[in-house]
């Protein structure tokens, strides 16, 4: 056995394991070696090239915001945000929104056009507002209250992040059922002017509120990147909520929102879907046309729920579509394996090397009992964990892979091919994911270990010939690889702060499905 040269003049390795015992603790870069030795082998082939990275980050719940805001200090909460988002550090470079009020809020139920008593209609989205104060403000309310400052904030420190929005519920009285709350449907078709007039529709109407959001973020230095039509259109659950079919989506979306969009702001992209994989148990090929889809940038996912295969029914329809994971978070109550299966496997894992180029996890910050929320679903747990009393911080294992990506593989790399035995995050031999990036010849690869064994691994990278770095993964954990020619992103996540997590059961609901 003979030490080779390393072509690459940095590398930095990083150690998970599944309980947190090792938080991207660094490792000795594995030295050149001519023979694997038995080792399970991973081999990147750069040539293969699959999806661009986007980049990862969560949701900005009013919930989340709420913390932020009102439980840390300034210095706390700029602390942790940049902790999150600067590239130096963290790396996260997207958030997920909600178009008006969603479950996880600490305020009363609301949307940008609640009308007063005794008016029925608003056709010219008079009423509309995203909150009233100045943001941040004690007496701010709606999005101005919470969410608005807290983004500010981000956009401050990475100028550059990815913001996509998704609505919960139109407007009550847009709605058959007249309430934000519980499962109505959009009035689709119904005139709501005096007369016939296309702007006049329902239709057109709620596209306009999509277009009036986005205008009034702007007006506070908050550029949207993408919106989808609705938040889990499938599920008829008690918070706000609007219910559609995928056909209507598809058409509504390329006869109205698009066009709005292509008027206004062209550049903002829809994604269709927004919802668990049982959405996708239908090739979107049957019910939306080639020119349907040349509306939308891609399809979204939600991971609680569904067959591993059906990803492909949205993934792979129609070529130039994108694909992103827009929501997924684990349980107060989840076992080591389970929470490292869904987050290291299914998400960071089987689902990226299965086109997703975009990961928004749920909630970025609950508190140490999984609130605030407005719709009482407790029990679940944000990516950090705020001390609602203190504004102390403990990251949980959601924060460490999104971290492995946010710190190792930069915004624009390229997926590539990697050899791989894990047939769906959860079964099977080690996993991995590989990527490269042409602007700074940067080689990032992820690998994660679905058993409760230690797995000896060795990788190596195609057209070097024999020549493997191994390395041990640890059981229900990662190992991180980051080479280049310059100097890398070697940042350690500070420790936890202590206090005391309060179990809360959580309610049973359609969401506590495993999703294989």
């Amino acid at each position: 056995m003979t030490e080779a040269r390393n072509p690459f003049a940095y590398e930095y390795w990083t150690r998970t394991t599944g309980d947190l015992t090792d938080r991207r603790k660094p490792i000795a870069t594995p030295v050149i070696e001519n023979d694997h030795n038995g080792a399970q082998t991973v081999v990147i082939d750069p040539t293969r090239r699959y999806q661009y990275w986007e980049g990862c980050g969560a949701a900005i719940t009013d919930s989340s915001a709420s913390l932020f805001m009102q439980s840390m200090t300034a210095e706390q909460r700029h602390a942790i945000l940049t902790e999150m988002f600067d590239p130096e550090q963290g790396g996260f470079s997207s958030v997920r929104i909600s178009i008006g009020a969603c479950d996880f809020s600490s305020q009363q139920y609301y949307s940008y056009d609640d009308l007063p008593e005794g008016v029925v209609a608003d056709a010219g989205l008079n009423y509309f507002s995203i909150g009233e104060g100045e943001p941040g403000a004690p007496d701010a309310t709606k999005d101005l209250k919470n969410v608005i400052p807290v983004l500010q904030e981000i956009v401050a420190i990475n100028p550059a992040v990815k913001i996509m929005a998704s609505p919960w519920s139109a407007p009550a009285w847009m709605k058959t059922s007249n309430r934000l709350d519980g499962s109505g449907r959009l009035r689709l078709g119904e005139f709501v002017g005096n007369g016939y007039r296309y702007q006049d529709t329902i239709d057109y109407v709620y596209a306009q509120y999509f277009v009036k959001f986005i205008a009034a973020y702007a007006k506070y230095g908050i550029r949207i990147t993408s919106v989808t039509m609705q938040n889990e259109p499938s599920n008829g659950c008690p918070w706000p909520i609007t219910v559609w079919t995928p056909e209507e989506l598809a058409k509504w979306g390329s006869e109205y929102l698009r066009p709005a969009l292509d008027r206004t702001f062209p550049d903002v992209e829809i994604y269709f879907g927004d919802d668990s994989l049982r959405f996708y148990q239908r090739p979107v090929s049957e019910y939306m046309t080639p020119v349907q889809a040349n509306a939308f940038a891609g399809a979204a996912f939600h991971t609680y729920s569904g067959l591993p295969e059906w990803i492909h029914n949205g993934t792979r329809q129609f070529p130039q579509w994108k694909a992103a994971m827009t929501e997924r978070r684990c349980m107060l109550d989840e076992t080591v394996d389970e929470a490292s299966h869904v987050m290291f496997g299914e998400i960071g894992t089987w689902l990226v090397r299965n086109g997703i180029g975009l990961i928004n996890l749920w909630n970025m910050a609950l508190d140490e009992q999984g609130f605030p929320s407005w719709a009482g679903t407790s029990g679940r747990r944000g990516v950090i964990t705020i001390d609602s009393s203190t504004g102390k911080v403990k990251r949980n294992l959601e924060y460490f892979m999104l971290r492995n990506y946010g710190q190792d593989v930069t915004v624009g790399s390229q997926r590539v091919f990697s050899t791989n035995r894990t047939p769906d995050g959860r079964h099977g031999g080690l996993g991995s994911v590989a990527f490269v990036n042409d602007s700074t010849g940067d080689l990032a690869a992820i690998l994660y270990n679905p058993t409760g064994e230690d797995i000896e691994a060795a990788v190596t990278v195609a057209g070097e010939g024999a020549r493997w770095q191994k390395v041990t993964v640890p059981a229900y954990g990662t190992v991180s690889l980051h080479k280049s020619q310059h100097p890398v992103n070697e940042s350690e996540a500070p420790a936890d702060d202590e206090f005391k997590i309060t179990y809360t059961p959580h309610p049973a609901d359609d969401h506590d499905e495993t999703l294989f």
